[in-house]
């Protein structure tokens, strides 16, 4: 059985954000936020596998995409604030970038094979 690598990066994202969430002093806000996007990124994605069909999971994707986004954003400003250093702001940057232009493929294949 193939890899499903956008799971399996997805599920590193979550587990890693919960454990830097453990570990850093930010406001509860943030901490809440971004456990709360990169969360919903894995389980959105999971729930894609087994979508109901085509529609609904272009759907769960469209929205992990989106929570991808959001959590950019709260790493972001994580970073701006000194919440965490360079070196792990741009590591998780980097997987977000590479489940977003997964999930931004399989939503153009999706759409292009006519839900």
């Amino acid at each position: 059985m193939a890899k499903n690598y956008l799971l399996i990066y997805s599920e590193q994202l979550a587990t890693d954000i919960e454990l830097l969430c453990r570990n850093i002093k930010a406001s509860s806000n943030t901490l809440f936020q971004i456990r709360k996007s990169s969360s919903s990124i894995y389980a959105n994605i999971r729930e894609a596998n087994y979508g109901q069909s085509k529609a609904d999971m272009l759907s769960k994707f469209e929205i992990a995409l989106k929570e991808c986004s959001e959590t950019e954003g709260w790493l972001q400003l994580l970073y701006n604030t000194n919440g965490i250093d360079e070196a792990i702001y741009k590591n998780y940057r980097n997987l977000c970038g590479r489940i977003r232009r997964m999930l931004i493929a399989s939503c153009k294949t999706l759409k292009e094979n006519k839900l």
